[in-house]
């Protein structure tokens, strides 16, 4: 008598197989929810009318910018290699100051014809909500955002020490040469003096060096002339000539005297010979940096390398704002068309603009907190953009 089989059952699939399916399978959903054929043609049409409305105004800017100096070129013999790269660094500083702007105008422009030609109405009609319509414009909000701060960080502040040289050689000619009674803390309970020093040939006279301990005299420098060492492999390395130093221990004094020392003192020519916009130059890490050194020396300009430090976390948050505004104002299909929404957003965009400056200038010439000034427009316009948001939804 035969045996009866069982029946064969399948066997079951391995875990990491079935693991790796359904991780693919989440990503897939996930990408295909994130990026719909509507968002990719809402992010297509955003992205392109900014692009395009930064390489048609920034060109315009850049034949103005030309034509107004050129004959300070020609006079000042400036060379076409230093004419491309001032070009080439003057195109993204620019582009990237004014990116709140261009988004807002690219926003306003592109909804409109959008609901110029009915899409919007179309859209709307299969069950697309005002949010659900939002959202490819806060996803294109993020890339830029990303972009801007990127930029703004570490690319653009490289480029502006070669703008910013060749606009002092070449435009202005107002490069700082010369600093009278110089006073900075090099160091803890340190303090430095120069009564004149030259930029050109980086010399300093009549010097003087105070070291404290617990707010007592102990260590008093002089020196005829200070020399900063240019070719040394430290960095803050210079030269002293015609030396004295006393040295007090309670109630005696011990005087020294040097014809020359070499020595390390934590100051550089930079430090005492402040450029116009020398914020601009330096990355975060870089300012930070700057920040805290100047502090330690009590210096007095210090909230303007603050303000900087906080625009540049603060401009790229705007993108999201002026969007959210942007959609608001232009997603209806109006009788006069785009003109009266274009002309209200430039309007909100000067505003902005207009804000940014007025809170900067009151945080470096006033008490205000450079962090506040800076976030200032877009704790405002917030405001703006969730009352015409909520305005929208109705």
């Amino acid at each position: 008598m035969t045996k009866d089989l069982e029946p064969t059952r399948n066997p079951a699939p391995l875990p990491t197989r079935e693991g790796g399916g359904r991780v693919r399978s989440f990503f897939f959903t996930f990408k295909r929810n994130l990026f719909s054929r509507f968002d990719r043609y809402i992010i297509a049409k955003f992205l392109g009318t900014y692009f395009f409305s930064i390489l048609l105004i920034i060109s315009i800017a850049v034949v103005f910018d030309f034509s107004e100096h050129s004959d300070k070129f020609t006079m000042n013999h400036a060379p076409l290699d230093g004419l491309f790269y001032y070009y080439l660094n003057f195109i993204p500083f620019y582009s990237n100051l004014f990116s709140a702007l261009f988004v807002f105008i690219a926003v306003i422009f592109f909804t409109s014809k959008l609901a110029e030609n009915s899409e919007i109405i179309a859209m709307m009609s299969t069950g697309i909500s005002f949010g659900r319509l939002l959202r490819p414009y806060m996803l294109s909000s993020v890339l830029l955002a990303i972009l801007s701060f990127y930029l703004g960080s570490e690319v653009i502040p490289r480029g502006s020490v070669k703008r910013l040289e060749f606009e002092m050689q070449y435009k202005s000619r107002k490069k700082p040469q010369m600093a009278e009674h110089v006073q900075l803390q090099v160091d803890t309970g340190v303090i430095a003096y120069i009564d004149h020093f030259d930029g050109q040939v980086k010399s300093g006279y009549r010097f003087s060096l105070d070291k404290f301990q617990n707010k007592s005299l102990v260590s008093h420098l002089t020196a005829q002339r200070i020399q900063y060492d240019t070719l040394a492999d430290e960095r803050y390395h210079w030269k002293l000539y015609d030396v004295k130093i006393r040295t007090l221990q309670g109630l005696r004094e011990e005087i020294t005297r040097k014809n020359f020392v070499d020595s390390v003192i934590y100051m550089e020519p930079k430090d005492f010979l402040a450029t116009k916009n020398q914020q601009e130059t330096l990355t975060n890490s870089e300012l930070l940096d700057y920040i805290e050194r100047q502090r330690l020396r009590g210096s007095g300009n210090v909230k303007v390398f603050e303000m900087e430090y906080h625009k540049r976390f603060a401009a790229p948050f705007a993108s999201f704002i002026l969007s959210a505004i942007g959609l608001s104002l232009s997603f209806r299909k109006r009788k006069g068309g785009m003109g009266a929404a274009l002309g209200l957003g430039i309007a909100l965009s000067a505003t902005y603009i207009m804000l940014q400056t007025v809170s900067s200038t009151f945080a470096i010439n006033s008490n205000w907190p450079p962090i506040l000034a800076a976030w200032l427009p877009n704790i405002l316009f917030t405001l703006i953009a969730v009352w015409l948001y909520r305005r929208s939804l109705k």
